[in-house]
């Protein structure tokens, strides 16, 4: 199972996408390929989206591969770091959105016709749904932990 990250920002007045990007834009990589090769999607990839119908709302959607607790902390530490060296106050309002989880299930329902229902799987490989509840608690402590972490190194 990979977690999923859903991340809402709300650019301030007179702000642009482009000034979001240059001060979000990660100057570490998270370390999941050889930077010489790259990396099969959705390994590490991030999604912006940009919202039609409120152009000031800026969507960044990131799937993660199959990672360790070990794995999960590093990278978390990393966007901790990134974060706090590159703040986006200036550009963004004070409130985010953020929902994490785990990716269960990718559907294509791009054929026509009739659709045989068919178990939950990502990547082909079926979804062990036992596995669920285990692997969001762990998103959910590290994420919390993560947090944390970057809130008391703001206070300093």
């Amino acid at each position: 199972m990979m977690m999923v990250s859903i991340v809402r920002r709300r650019l301030k007045e007179h702000k642009t996408y482009e000034d979001f990007r240059r001060v979000w834009y990660h100057t570490i990589g998270f370390g999941m390929s050889d930077a010489s090769e790259k990396p099969k999607p959705p390994l590490g990839n991030l999604y912006t989206v940009i919202n039609a119908f409120d152009p000031r709302e800026i969507i960044v959607i990131g799937f993660g591969p199959e990672i360790t607790e070990d794995d999960l902390r590093s990278v978390l530490n990393i966007d901790v770091k990134d974060r706090l060296d590159n703040p986006l106050d200036d550009v963004i309002e004070p409130e985010i959105g953020r929902s994490f989880g785990v990716l269960v299930s990718e559907d294509d329902f791009s054929p026509a016709g009739a659709l045989e229902y068919k178990d939950p799987s990502v990547s082909g490989l079926e979804t062990d749904l036992d596995q669920t509840d285990e692997m969001l608690s762990l998103v959910k402590r590290e994420i919390e932990r993560a947090s944390a972490k970057r809130d008391e190194a703001k206070k300093v």
